[in-house]
């Protein structure tokens, strides 16, 4: 019995003294391993890269630009059915142990020997935690040392930080697949929807997703991705945290993913979503872009927008389809798949309801067409095949360009088109507006090219732009990186120079033949449009309502071209003008957007504006940090509610570029080009307008830009690499009715507002020949002309005879002026 006592007694101090060491060795590892773990502590000020987020300016989403597609959402607005979904599939003990879940270990390993080689998935033993640890500290490598360190560190964490913040950090920092980081951009990546709106489905299956977010692609792996969710709704059900009916229900609903693209959301807005890109890029930099979680509130109106895309894209496609029909795009094999094989081939994604087709058969009066089928979230191509019919009366507009019957309306379709031609079709419409079913049109990208603004003209707000045809096609955004020579619709810049230094609308000048020496022997003789007429004496109104070149040299040279170019400089038309008496004419190069805002300063009486795309940036937290509108509001401040104080005011104090009467002088006159000039097409739209035409030489380059009173809109149409629109390509004909065509969307609800009139401005009525004073009973036509104080005509002054004019009649007179440059420089004498 004593030896037995001993022997037990020697075990015992032997147990005792493995224990010790043990727990020396334990600890020892624990130093070890402890004395280089991650500095937990920067979790506090833990700042994840989160999306930049565009909106339109009723906050429509327009486009979202990140690294990592993240929405931080913080745990008080999380669902507590979406963080119930989660610590079901990962760790329903979370909120009870101190990060490491012994436990779930035990239960775990149990499992994992029960069902060892049945090929069932095993439980995973990590808890939330050291998930946390592991994804913000630790790479994704499996060793035995990793886990060791993990879980040290989960065990600080959970010391150093609240459960709520725990989960808050896993919800927004994992990685769930299809490019979305955190549970918010998961969300609306996966349903377009926010986390509150999630089903317990859907909910259950974002749970599913940190394991193997690729495995459990809801395309590619849809059975896998089933299993694996309802495998989540059994443990929400086996935790009390949902009921039996509603776990049935979430079973039996199909997985059905909507993938919201990472492009502009706004349709027709690409162009306008990228050029706010390039603006963030520029002012930030690409880490605030990228990762900075900015919210932009842009100045763009769908509506307008919309307006904008369509009027445009239908001016450049009439104009292509009047040239006629070049040929299909591609030759198909169309034996075998021909949607398969379709598929293939790229297509434009923007010009809805434009569709890729491929000819499969054709006779005189129809073709029919297959279109491309759409490809599924995982990359297949769609079973179904949809056809339908391009009649006769679908390829009336595609005359040949060449061979002999060059110019010749079609008269069979197989003419036009033979089976594998890859060519777009959209819907026939019938002459009532409405779709001809199963009857499409024959369509083609048209090589010409152009833009269009359209701005505030009081604060400098773009409303919409469309930088082209197709965004898809070129992201070169013409409204704003293509340099064009404006054409005419820089001569307001001249003649508003002059009004602001002692000119009046009525002023005479000689419209007739003129040569400048240019110094090296080469003479340069301006001609006017209509290539030797010539009008003779003619007022400035008249003279810029028909264009007249002659005219807008000889006035260059009465006030100088470096006047000329201080007030192009002022409107921002151009950085520096050279004094050469062709840019008078509008030989330089600018841009929509330059000629656009130059435009605005004419509507709203002078004051300068800057363009802006832009109305306010906020940072991740909702501190502003940009704002454009930077007019004082002296009374908007009242934290005590209205109590009959005077009525909030706004202090302007933008710089003046331009004398408010001269700008409605400006104005007023190219209300005159609407109304019988160069644009008259505009008329049209029934509301006051006023604006300007421009054809370049050769007509490489066709411009309107027009306005409102609260509306500015400005376009060119032409070649990316300029070349001749036509001999007979006129601004009147091609870019007028584009701008037409849109102010009568635009204005449509809006009521016929006249230009409105500046103080000290008098309304004279003069004769609309000579811009002398009409007298009483004055036969001939006469107009209400703008005049500054002191410069109205007198009575009885008369410069020229108004009965030797005849408006009707273009003249040739003789040589009014010979005009020489002082060799060598562009000095005038």
């Amino acid at each position: 019995m004593r030896l037995l006592v001993r022997f037990s007694g020697y075990l015992f101090a032997a147990g005792t003294v493995m224990f010790l060491v043990g727990v020396a060795a334990a600890a020892g590892l624990i130093w070890h391993f402890s004395k280089d773990l991650p500095d937990y502590s920067q979790l506090q000020a833990y700042e994840p890269p989160v999306m930049t987020r565009i909106h339109a300016a009723d906050g429509a989403l327009l486009g979202e630009y990140a690294k990592e597609r993240r929405l931080y959402l913080p745990i008080q607005a999380v669902p507590k059915l979406v963080t119930n979904a989660f610590m079901a599939a990962e760790d329903k003990n979370f909120y009870e142990h101190g990060g490491i879940d012994f436990t779930g270990m035990a239960r775990a390993a149990l499992l994992y020997a029960q069902n060892f080689g049945s090929n069932r998935r095993p439980q995973g033993a990590s808890t939330i935690t050291q998930q946390v640890a592991k994804n913000f500290f630790f790479s994704s490598e499996v060793s035995f040392v990793r886990k060791v360190k993990e879980a040290l560190l989960a065990m600080r964490i959970e010391r150093a930080y609240s459960k709520d913040k725990i989960l808050e950090l896993y919800l927004n920092h994992i990685y769930l697949g299809l490019g979305a980081y955190g549970i918010a951009a998961a969300s609306l990546v996966y349903f377009d929807k926010p986390v509150n709106e999630l089903t317990v489905a859907e909910a259950a299956y974002l749970a599913a997703l940190p394991k193997a977010p690729t495995l459990l692609h809801p395309a590619k792996n849809h059975d896998r991705a089933i299993e694996r969710r309802n495998y989540v709704i059994d443990r929400l059900l086996e935790n009390g945290w949902i009921k039996q009916a509603d776990a049935d229900k979430a079973r039996k609903e199909p997985l059905v993913v909507t993938n919201r693209a990472n492009a502009a959301h706004v349709f027709a807005g690409e162009y306008f979503a990228e050029e706010v890109r390039r603006d963030i890029l520029e002012r930030y930099g690409e880490k605030k872009l990228y990762e900075g979680g900015l919210s932009v509130r842009t100045t763009l109106d769908r509506k307008i927008q919309v307006m904008a895309r369509k009027t445009m894209a239908a001016g450049l496609v009439n104009y292509d389809e009047a040239q006629g029909w070049r040929g299909a795009i591609s030759k198909l094999d169309i034996s075998g798949d021909w949607g398969a094989t379709l598929a293939d081939v790229k297509s434009l994604s923007d010009i809805s309801p434009w569709r890729m087709a491929v000819v499969l058969e054709t006779s005189d009066q129809s073709a029919r067409i297959g279109f491309q089928p759409a490809r599924e979230l995982g990359g297949a191509v769609a079973k179904e095949r949809q056809t339908g019919l391009i009649t006769i009366d679908g390829v009336r507009w595609a005359k040949a360009t060449a061979g002999p019957a060059k110019g010749r309306t079609p008269t069979a379709v197989s003419r036009v088109l033979s089976p594998g031609d890859v060519i777009y079709a959209d819907p026939l419409m019938s002459k009532d507006g409405k779709a001809v079913e199963g009857q499409y049109r024959l369509r083609q990208l048209p090589e010409v090219s152009g833009a269009m603004v359209v701005m505030d003209p009081w604060t400098g707000r773009v409303l919409a732009m469309v930088g082209g045809f197709s965004f898809d096609q070129s992201q070169f955004n013409r409204a704003t990186q293509a340099y064009r020579q404006p054409g005419s619709t820089f001569k307001p810049i001249v003649y508003s120079s002059a009004l602001d230094n002692g000119y009046t609308p009525s002023v005479m000048e000689v419209d007739g033949p003129i040569e400048i020496d240019q110094g090296n022997g080469a003479v340069w003789r301006p001609e006017n449009f209509s290539v030797g007429k010539y009008y003779g004496p003619t007022t400035l109104r008249n003279a810029l309502k028909h264009s007249l070149n002659s005219v807008t040299v000889r006035l260059a040279q009465d006030i100088g071209m470096p006047l000329i170019g201080d007030y192009a400089k002022r409107f921002g038309v151009y950085d520096e003008l050279p004094n050469y008496l062709s840019y008078a004419l509008g030989t330089g190069e600018t841009t929509v957007m330059r000629m656009v805002t130059a435009y605005s300063m004419f509507a709203n009486g002078g004051r300068r504006v800057k363009p802006t795309l832009i109305d306010r940036i906020q940072d991740r937290y909702g501190h502003t940090i940009f704002k454009h509108d930077a007019r004082e509001c002296r009374g908007c401040d009242a934290p005590d509610g209205w109590k009959n104080q005077p009525e909030p005011q706004l202090v302007d104090r933008r710089e003046q570029v331009l004398d408010s009467m001269t700008a409605y002088q400006i104005t007023s006159m190219m209300e005159g080009v609407v109304q019988g000039g160069t644009a008259s097409v505009m008329r049209d739209v029934g509301k006051p307008i006023a604006g300007k035409t421009g054809t370049t030489n050769d007509a490489k380059d066709l411009w309107f830009i027009g306005f409102s009173p609260d509306l500015v809109v400005g376009l060119y149409v032409g070649y990316d690499k300029p070349r001749s629109l036509g001999r007979d390509a006129q601004a009147g004909r091609t870019a007028v009715p584009i701008a037409r065509d849109f102010m009568k969307l635009a204005l449509a609800d809006k009521p016929a507002i006249p230009f409105r009139v500046p103080a000290g401005i008098k309304l004279i009525r003069v004769d609309a020949m000579t811009g002398t004073r009409a007298g009483p009973g004055d036969g001939r036509a006469t107009i209400l002309e703008a005049f500054k104080p002191g410069t109205a005509p007198p009575d009885d002054y008369s410069m020229f005879d108004a009965d030797d004019i005849d408006p009707r009649q273009p003249m040739m007179p003789p040589d009014y002026d010979r005009t020489i440059l002082r060799p060598g420089t562009g000095g005038l004498y």
